[in-house]
């Protein structure tokens, strides 16, 4: 299975996500060509102890959805890494939030390299935090 099928299949919840979706209650619903969309409803057990989500949950989120868009372009068994994620958190996620939305797109994809800008928003479009990535493309095994 390719990487765009394998990510779809997530998606579509034939193929089993990655457990760190289940640790953080995370899911991926949109997996296409150089785009991957997640949604979360925040929750109180991912509050930090000044009684707002962790902003590392909005990072992790954003991560995901550049580091997926970037997988859904590379070839069959390719493989990628975070070299380094910007997060720029604008606004504090509570439980009362409702259900977050963040989308990301592969801004460029090169041989080596690729880039990717993801944002987080609401239901109604409000901003909460918006990021970019530098990826590492990995050769897959058996490739050069």
């Amino acid at each position: 299975m390719g990487n765009r099928a394998y990510l779809e299949g997530v998606a579509k919840g034939t193929v089993p996500a990655p457990p760190i979706s289940k640790l953080l209650g995370f899911r991926l619903v949109e997996a296409g060509d150089g785009r991957a969309v997640f949604e979360l409803t925040p929750g109180e057990h991912l509050y930090n102890p000044i009684g707002v989500v962790h902003g590392g949950v909005a990072a992790t989120l954003l991560d995901s959805a550049m580091g997926c868009a970037v997988h859904t372009k590379l070839p069959d068994r390719g493989a990628y890494t975070t070299l380094d994620i910007h997060t720029h958190l604008v606004r504090a996620i509570h439980a009362s939030t409702g259900v977050l939305r963040c989308e990301g797109e592969v801004v460029h994809m090169g041989r080596s390299m690729a880039t990717a800008q993801a944002r987080l928003v609401d239901a109604a479009g409000k901003l909460y935090a918006h990021g970019s990535s530098t990826c590492l493309i990995l050769p897959g095994p058996g490739q050069s």
